[in-house]
């Protein structure tokens, strides 16, 4: 066998006292489990060990009731009782030699504590970083010293838990140690303030007390944010951001470098479409320090990431969404199975699950968050059980997803494609502005069912009822997909806009293809409020289409705001010139005129409409369905028919791949176990 040419990224890395079996470097990152969920998140950050990671860390854990993250599902170390917990955690991660790490925390006024109910503390007195009538207040010298003794605390508890790599967190605006440092958060007089080096003597003392407390068996790892990304505005990583770093060079064992906050740190690929786009700010780092350097930038790439390695900007390859999209990366380049890596496609969906205090999910990979309430893997799957061939109608991110599952499995599958390219809605949401990534939904599960031998792929291939008959396959997957309303029923209203019949109405697929033949303004209505209509804006506006955007909602695609993107797309439109028209639903068309209703008055104003996009609502196409269960086909062949994907139920794509993963898992399963898996929840002891 030839040498693996990314060998440099299987060398150890000394930690302090702990040494990591290779460079992959799972990076904190939350994921919607933590105290809640310690058995799903156990088995979540197992696997990822089972895939090679040398490294594997939790989210940021709470280590007093002061700082308090409710309702988010972040991790505890308040006192001993967490301890149990979080064993489950490093216990899994141990089971395959990889070094567990616990980013301890302490948030200020980036918590709320809702559940605590204790008023929370800044080093200044301010309003909470939320949507909430609510401030902190200021730390006096006391709150300073019991924070420290609570910091060390958990240190010791970590410690006891099993951990091996025990964090000081100052980044992403969230916890106090960066709240001191940053001058804008941190206007004291004392002691801890003015100067850098007194905004930066917290930090120093929580090293230095980490060190003496658990230094000789636990490394002491700094996550630090060079730069805010606001210019002179904030921290800079050629100014303070450099200055720090020189004054706590040798202090801790690793730096974890990124960018504040956590939406410039997680930017989508929409935004920002380039690996390692962090590196310019992070890699004068290493020119600074002896200790080794982590940082991230959804790296994918090995031969980038050994790049990195061989010029001396990191030691540690860095990853939360990457690690999330596919767990056996490490793996995969260490078995020369580069090609088989699911590569992240930035669409946030991980950071949305959290956003919505529920388990991580991912477009990539619909194993993600099921590993302990499924029994779910990402590289292995139950056997078949039978010998009986499937049939999987319509190729779009639902009908891949269970095609590749299916054989997988071993059984026989038939892929019929009534287009002449596989994909389905992909294809089109992956041609726009920005979206250029998502295309790794389809390339990465059309590249393996070109490698199996027991997919029969049919394009071109637009299946009724009868062809089914004819074919003689019982087991049948309808991911027909479904298509946008154009008749402007949504969530604002359940009834036709009027009218609608006088102009040019498109659908979003139908716009992008016919941009040539508008004349005049374009007005974009937004009645479903993802994702989609700000990205046909903006597509539009670049082809020089004069776009009115209108929605009900108060802001542009309110959806994007869970995945850390509303403000770069309503700016995005603005500085592109589209006008933006919020907190109105369109009433009914009329010469030419879309009258606009107040979501709040019901006042009624006029705009020109000679053309409407919609974007509303979409209906599954269960045409085949229909004729399939209606005729007696079924009853003579007894057809197991199911609806995957958006012809289920229209939602996102990671949806659609959920589904259709959720169908391979379940064919020919026990319905008992069908159930268990629908239901399997974690109860909390009563003892």
């Amino acid at each position: 066998m030839n040498k693996n040419p990314y060998s440099r990224l299987f060398e150890s890395v000394k930690i302090g006292p702990v040494v990591t079996k290779n460079r992959f470097y799972q990076v904190p990152h939350c994921c919607g489990m933590g105290h809640v969920r310690p058995r799903a998140h156990a088995a979540m950050r197992g696997v990822k060990a089972k895939g090679g990671w040398g490294v594997v860390s939790t989210e940021e854990a709470e280590i007093h009731p002061s700082s308090d993250l409710a309702p988010y599902a972040e991790q505890r170390i308040w006192d001993k009782k967490d301890i149990p917990a979080l064993r489950l955690m490093t216990d899994a991660v141990h089971e395959h030699g990889a070094l567990a790490a616990i980013e301890l925390t302490h948030s200020g006024h980036n918590s709320t504590n809702l559940f605590s109910r204790i008023p929370p503390m800044s080093p200044n007195a301010q309003a909470l970083n939320f949507l909430y009538p609510k401030q902190a207040r200021r730390m006096t010298k006391k709150d300073i010293s019991d924070f420290r003794a609570w910091h060390r605390k958990a240190a010791l508890n970590a410690k006891a838990a099993g951990f091996d790599i025990v964090y000081v967190y100052a980044g992403h605006g969230m916890s106090v140690a960066q709240q001191f440092i940053l001058p804008d958060m941190n206007n004291r007089s004392d002691e801890y303030g003015g100067s850098l080096e007194n905004r930066l003597r917290l930090t120093r003392e929580l090293l230095e007390e980490t060190r003496e407390a658990i230094g000789d068996s636990c490394g002491i790892a700094f996550r630090f944010a060079v730069d805010e990304l606001k210019g002179k505005d904030g921290m800079q990583y050629q100014e303070e951001g450099r200055a720090v770093v020189e004054l706590l060079a040798e202090h801790p064992d690793l730096w974890d470098v990124n960018v504040s906050d956590w939406s410039n740190d997680s930017q989508t690929s929409r935004f920002q479409p380039d690996e390692a786009y962090q590196m310019p700010y992070v890699e004068f780092v290493k020119k600074i320090t002896t200790k080794p350097v982590v940082g991230v930038g959804r790296l994918t790439s090995p031969d980038l990431m050994t790049k990195l390695i061989e010029k001396g900007a990191l030691d540690l390859i860095g990853a939360a969404r990457p690690s999330i999209a596919d767990p056996y990366l490490p793996n995969k380049i260490k078995e020369h199975k580069v090609d088989q890596i699911k590569e992240c496609i930035g669409c946030n969906i991980c950071v949305s699950s959290d956003n919505f205090t529920v388990p991580i999910r991912c477009t990539q990979n619909p194993t993600m968050g099921e590993e302990w309430r499924r029994g779910w893997d990402p590289e292995n799957i139950k056997p078949k059980v039978t010998d009986q061939k499937t049939l999987v109608v319509g190729s779009g991110p639902a009908g891949l997803e269970c095609a590749v599952q299916l054989s997988r499995r071993g059984y026989e599958v038939v892929l019929a494609e009534s287009k002449n390219k596989l994909g389905g809605r992909v294809l089109f949401e992956s041609s726009l502005k920005g979206l250029s990534a998502w295309k790794r939904v389809v390339d990465n599960r059309v590249h393996e069912i070109l490698q199996k031998n027991n997919i029969e792929v049919y394009k071109e291939s637009r299946l009724t009822a009868e062809l089914i008959d004819e074919l003689d396959i019982k087991n049948i997957f309808l991911a027909t997909g479904s298509s946008w309303r154009k008749d402007g029923i949504g969530r604002s209203r359940r009834n036709r806009i009027q009218g609608l019949e006088t102009i040019n109405v498109y659908s979003p697929e139908e716009a992008v293809e016919n941009y040539k033949d508008f004349n005049g303004p374009l007005v974009i209505y937004d009645d479903e409020q993802g994702y989609l209509a700000g990205v046909v804006a903006d597509h539009l506006n670049d082809k020089n289409i004069e776009v009115i955007f209108v929605t009900p909602a108060s802001v542009v695609s309110p959806w994007t705001d869970s995945t850390l993107e509303q403000k770069r797309v309503q700016g995005a439109l603005i500085n592109s010139g589209v006008k933006i028209i919020c907190n109105q639903s369109i009433s009914k068309i009329e010469n030419d005129k879309a009258f606009l209703e107040c979501t709040y008055t019901g006042t009624i104003t006029k705009i020109p409409c000679e053309s409407i996009v919609m974007v509303t609502e979409r209906i599954s196409d269960n045409e085949l369905y229909d004729s399939l269960t209606q005729s007696k086909l079924e009853e003579k062949k007894q057809y197991n028919i199911k609806l995957i994907g958006d012809a289920e139920a229209p939602g996102l794509i990671a949806d659609a791949v959920y589904l259709g993963h959720l169908a391979a898992q379940n064919f020919e399963a026990d319905e008992a176990d069908i159930e268990r898996g629908m239901f399997m929840r974690e109860m909390p002891s009563l003892k």
